[in-house]
Formats: C-alpha cells, sequence, structure tokens
C-alpha cells in the first residue's frame, strides 16, 4: 500500500496487533462464498457468507471477526446453530464436528458499515461503493477471520445498480445478468456480477468494488507463466477502471503496468493470480494492493496527478505481501519494505540506474529524518496497527534488501528471492523464513545481518580522517580512521563496504565504534575518501 492516509483512521473494535501463533486455534477457514446486495441510493447492504472451515480438533469454537451490523441467522451444515455474538466476535460452537471434517456454516447479515465497506459519493458527486479493509476493518462488512496468516479461496455474488461496473479479485466466471427479485440488499433494478479467487488470499485482500466506470485495457502480461490465469492462451489481462470523467487522466499512470507485470515475472517467478486490474475508488490510502484488484486514490487521480510510481509500488505487493504474506503484521517490512524496494528496481529496469538511485535517496532521507528511528524494524511493542505505517516498514525495509543485495550480489540475492517466493507462495511468513531462504541461497549465516537491521534500531553515523605519511619518493602510507557516531543505544554495525580514492579502491570491514585502516600507496591521492561510494549503505556521513 502508498504510504499516507488520505484520512484519519477510523478507531477499529480489537483493533490491536493479534498475539503470535494461530489467530483462531481448532479451526481454518478454506473457502468464503460471498454474497453482497448494494443500492444505488441505499446506506446499507445485505449480506450472506458461507465458510468452509477446515477442523482441526474436535468440537471447536469458530471465532469470526464482526462489528456494527445485525446477525440474522447463522446456519452450520444448513441447521440453525447456536451462536453469541458480542465485543466485535461470533463465536459459533461446532459441537458435531471432529478433527479432520470440513463443515459448512452460514451466516446471514445487514445493516450499514461502519467502516471497511465505504458507502457515498464519489470524488465527482456520484454514488459508489469501495471495500478498503487494511489492517482488520473486514470486520465491518464480512464475517471473517480477519488474520493475514488465515488464508482462502473466495466466490463473489454482487448485486449491484445495473448502471454501475462491479469489480473484485479473481476472474469474472460470466457476464452480468439480470438480478432475480427476492436477492438480498436493496431493491431496484440492479445486474448480479460473479467473480472468483481460485488461490487463497488473506481477508484483507478480499475486496468488491461498484460505481459508474470505464474500463480500459492496458495489455496481456506474464504469458506463458500464469498459473491462475483462466484464459486460454496463459496471459494476464491488464487494466484499469476509472471514472468516466478521469479516463484520460488515468493513461500515463497505468501505461507501463503490462510492462511491469512482465518485469516482475521475469524477475521473480509467476504472476500469482488470476487478472490484474487497478481500480481508481475510494480508498484512504494512495494505493491498496488487494490481490488482482488493486484500489489507488481517487483524488490523485482526478487531480491528474502521474502515480505511475505508487502502480509500480502495488504491482510489486502482487508477489510480496499477496501472494507472500506476513503472518504477523509486525513483520510488514516483508509486504511494505519489499514494495518499496522492487517498486523502484522497476524503474532501474526502465528508465535507468540514475532513476533508481534517486528513488533511493529518496527513501534513505525519509529514513534519516524518521521520527522512528529509535525503534527497530521488527517491533513488537506497538499495539496500534496504524502506527505500523511508519518509514521503518517501508523505505528502511527497502534499504534492508537493498544492503542485502549489495552484500551477496546480484546473482545470488534474486536466486534467494525467486527460492522464497517460489517456496512460500500463498502461505504465510515471519522474518526467520525469508532470512532462511537468502542464508540457503548463500550458503552461509546471515543472522548477524538480519539482527542488526531488523531487531535493533537506527543506523550508522560515520566521521572519518584521513593522515598521509610519505615513506619513499611519492609513496606512502595512507591512514583513515573512521568512527561510528550514531547513538550509544543503537547498534555498532557490521559493515562490509569499500573506500575508494580516485579509482582505487579498497574492500573493508567497519565494525568496531573506531577503528583505523592503513594503506600503501604509489603516490598521494588527489582525492579524499570515498565510502561506500556505490551507495549500497543505508548510513549517514560526517
Amino acid at each position: 500500500m502508498q504510504w499516507m492516509l488520505a484520512q484519519e483512521p477510523a478507531p477499529i473494535q480489537a483493533g490491536v496487533a493479534p498475539h503470535e501463533g494461530i489467530y483462531a486455534p481448532g479451526v481454518d477457514a478454506v473457502h468464503y462464498d460471498v454474497e453482497i446486495g448494494l443500492g444505488k441510493a441505499a446506506d446499507w447492504v445485505g449480506g450472506r457468507v458461507t465458510i468452509k472451515v477446515a477442523v482441526e480438533t474436535d468440537a471447536p469454537i469458530l471465532p469470526l471477526d464482526f462489528t456494527g451490523m445485525n446477525v440474522n441467522s447463522v446456519l452450520v451444515k444448513g441447521n440453525s446453530n447456536p451462536f453469541d455474538y458480542k465485543n466485535g466476535v461470533i463465536k459459533i460452537p461446532l459441537s458435531t464436528a471432529k478433527k479432520g471434517d470440513t463443515v459448512s456454516v452460514s451466516i446471514s447479515y445487514s445493516g450499514t458499515p461502519d467502516d471497511g465497506l465505504i458507502i457515498g459519493d464519489n470524488v465527482h458527486g456520484n454514488p459508489s461503493v469501495f471495500v478498503d479493509n487494511w489492517p482488520n476493518r473486514t470486520r465491518f462488512w464480512l464475517p471473517s477471520i480477519d488474520h493475514p496468516e488465515d488464508k482462502a479461496t473466495v466466490n463473489y455474488t454482487i448485486h449491484a445498480p445495473k448502471e454501475w461496473k462491479v469489480i473484485a479479485n479473481g476472474y469474472q466466471t460470466h457476464p452480468p445478468r439480470k438480478t432475480s427479485k427476492d436477492a438480498i440488499g436493496p431493491k431496484g433494478e440492479r445486474l448480479t456480477w460473479n467473480w472468483e479467487v481460485t488461490v487463497p488470499i488473506s481477508s484483507y485482500n478480499m475486496v468488491i468494488g461498484a460505481a459508474d466506470m470505464k474500463i480500459q485495457t492496458v495489455g496481456l502480461a506474464g504469458c506463458g507463466d500464469a498459473p491462475a490465469s483462466q484464459r486460454e492462451d496463459g496471459c494476464v489481462e491488464v487494466t484499469y477502471w476509472v471514472y468516466p470523467e478521469d479516463v484520460e487522466n488515468a493513461k500515463p499512470s497505468f501505461a507501463r503496468a503490462a510492462d511491469m507485470v512482465d518485469y516482475f515475472t521475469n524477475l521473480i517467478g509467476p504472476f500469482p493470480f488470476e487478472k490484474l486490474a487497478n481500480v481508481q475508488s475510494s480508498t484512504r490510502y494512495g494505493g491498496m494492493e488487494n490481490a488482482s484488484a488493486i484500489f489507488y486514490s481517487e483524488n490523485a487521480i482526478a487531480n491528474g496527478r502521474n502515480i505511475e510510481g505508487t502502480v509500480s509500488h502495488e504491482i510489486a505487493h502482487q508477489w510480496f505481501g499477496d501472494a507472500v504474506t506476513e503472518s504477523n503484521w509486525h513483520h510488514l517490512w516483508l509486504s511494505e519494505g519489499f514494495a518499496t524496494y522492487f517498486g523502484a528496481l522497476y524503474f532501474e529496469y526502465a528508465d535507468g540506474i540514475k532513476d533508481f538511485r534517486k528513488r533511493m535517496e529518496s527513501s534513505r532521507k525519509r529514513v534519516v529524518k524518521s521520527k522512528v528511528t529509535n525503534r527497530p524494524i521488527i517491533d513488537t511493542e506497538v499495539t496500534d496497527l496504524f502506527k505500523l505505517l511508519n518509514s521503518n516498514n517501508y523505505p528502511k525495509g527497502g534499504w534492508v534488501l537493498h544492503m542485502l543485495r549489495g552484500i551477496l550480489g546480484d546473482d545470488i540475492f534474486f536466486k534467494g528471492i525467486r527460492s522464497y517466493y517460489n517456496q512460500y507462495t500463498h502461505e504465510a511468513v515471519l522474518t526467520k523464513d525469508f532470512q532462511a531462504s537468502m542464508e540457503a541461497a548463500a550458503g552461509e549465516s546471515l543472522g548477524w545481518f538480519f539482527d542488526q537491521w531488523t531487531m535493533k534500531p537506527g543506523f550508522p553515523h560515520l566521521s572519518y580522517e584521513e593522515k598521509w605519511v610519505p615513506t619513499s619518493g611519492t609513496k606512502g602510507l595512507l591512514s583513515l580512521t573512521i568512527r561510528q557516531t550514531q547513538k550509544e543505544e543503537w547498534p555498532i554495525f557490521r559493515i562490509p563496504t569499500e573506500v575508494c580514492w580516485d579509482d582505487n579502491c579498497k574492500s573493508i570491514m567497519i565494525d568496531k565504534r573506531t577503528q583505523t585502516y592503513s594503506f600503501e600507496f604509489d603516490a598521494k591521492p588527489k582525492s579524499s575518501a570515498l565510502i561506500d561510494p556505490d551507495g549500497w549503505v543505508l548510513k549517514e556521513i560526517q
């Protein structure tokens, strides 16, 4: 997601970081069959969800996050079932279920969502409905296990006013048809849209959007290497869905979207979903990476901004964040740091190294000026999930990847990235899983690297001084003293890097508060020392 809130977050019931481990013990949601009824002038919705639940212990209780709407009925295996609904959770006893069973649980509900499903006029004053889930706001419109580690496939049936287009995750199973008179939700002339997600996604990725929109095709991508594609040619169709007033404004932002998909496919691995729609919406964020249906700020597009950088970031999320998902929000950098770095890598490929370095320098400055430099990237003390949207998880997380690339070299780094993605596609992970993949690729322990950069605060502040001592003729000994001057409570960083004079470069390891290096030269260098000349290290030099 693009790190900028369009508005202040609404309070979220139970909106704190979940504990480590299994979020809903004894049960695993494997499929959601979602039916939603919308109305053009209505501020309420009708909903029905049938959840297939894999039972992992005898007679478990199924806890579904849900708040602010009415629960009309709960059925288990088609029969009315007792339930307890309070404090934002529906607790449904599966009394007759045995370990190994798969149980069907249906919940019928209705009401006006407090959040999560945004109903109202769009930037042009026309009615629209868009889901905006991150981090745990799915509970406001859909009974669900609202936690990133629980993934499931989804089928959507959406009844919406006939003038609207309806987008959702997955692929459209058939053209929209006239809605039956007895369908749930507000009455009126409606069409029924069906979308299906064939691979498991986290609940925060489950979205729908409905409004008067124009659909523009960018092109096909990932051809021959998109296993979830439902097209006969195996390609991914890349489109953008925008309000009719903004079709021209949107063109520059999405012109290279298909090229981005091809680039990431070649660099990382197969595109993980059925299609890719880029959607103008009422998300509070600059962009939200919903699997196969990315939502972007309606205001940014309406105002004619070129948001191509956001587009690259959100498309990179399809691999990292959506397909490979952090199982705990405290490891958000596995999503946002990756999207920040790989989003920038597209521009290194497409527009050259200077553009890439400019983006990395901008990220570096954000880290240096950040208010959270005294906190580690993996900050388990954070309980307000919105406070994780900070420079540690975005630019610093991106710089962690850049530094690791600099240490390992491109061949090993990208080999490790591809292995990590291939092993954990459609699964949930922690930082230790990524570390293990990179160590396997490198053939060495990287514990020191991940410990200092993800578990400790800060970054190195370096100062240095040089002294030239002639020895014979033009020859001499150059003494270089480097000091790490960062705060005492920050670690002494281990920094494998280079120092250069003119074109003469020396490999060094900086790993002490103060250390001195001596180098012999045939003649006194004309330039001063340049530490880390190619910009591989997150640092400040005084």
